[in-house]
């Protein structure tokens, strides 16, 4: 899947970023900083330019976090009292989800983009929690361009190494997501 995606950010440039873009942020398995750092990498090779593949990519991917918003504010609470038992989703625990989500989802939406699996539940979470639209954006938009700007000029700077590193990152990254849960699991374990 990944080389039809890159393909097509190749062969259609700024529209095949934007739809690749909202289709991984929704949730469907795209390796969404493969795709950024590839367009950079094309920025390097003149292909394209970096301010609009910014600007597409930023675009793409809030708009992809708006469509799970909506999802999320439209089915999601319902939906997952109705549904979540089959799948050992109990009212406790959602509403457990949901405390946490009203402590710490601000920062959730912002830096969740560069989470795999934050970035795509985040929003969800937003809508479910009955976010004003609003509120969403202020926190969204921000953590999009931060996101698209990293990866994008990484891809840039780095040129035929894009995939080498992205690889790298993606590898380090699950480690460090690793730690951080150990230590938020030890943390909740010693404070009961």
């Amino acid at each position: 899947m990944q080389d039809k995606l890159l393909y097509m950010i190749a062969h259609f440039g700024y529209i095949g970023i934007f739809g690749a873009l909202v289709l991984g942020i929704i949730g469907l398995p795209v390796p969404d900083e493969t795709l950024m750092t590839f367009a950079g990498f094309l920025i390097s090779k003149g292909k394209l330019h970096y301010l609009p593949a910014v600007l597409v990519s930023a675009v793409g991917s809030f708009a992809g976090m708006s469509v799970s918003y909506f999802i999320g504010h439209t089915f999601g609470y319902p939906l997952l009292e109705k549904y979540g038992s089959k799948i050992h989703i109990t009212k406790e625990k959602l509403d457990h989800v949901q405390h946490w989500f009203e402590r710490f989802g601000k920062f959730a939406v912002t830096i969740g983009y560069f989470i795999p699996g934050v970035r795509h539940l985040s929003a969800y979470f937003a809508g479910i929690s009955k976010w004003p639209y609003r509120t969403f954006f202020l926190y969204a938009a921000p953590g999009a361009m931060i996101w698209t700007v990293t990866f994008i000029t990484l891809g840039t700077y780095i040129g035929e190494h894009w995939l080498v590193v992205t690889e790298t990152i993606h590898k380090y990254l699950l480690f460090v997501i690793v730690i951080l849960i150990v230590a938020a699991i030890g943390i909740w374990y010693i404070r009961k």
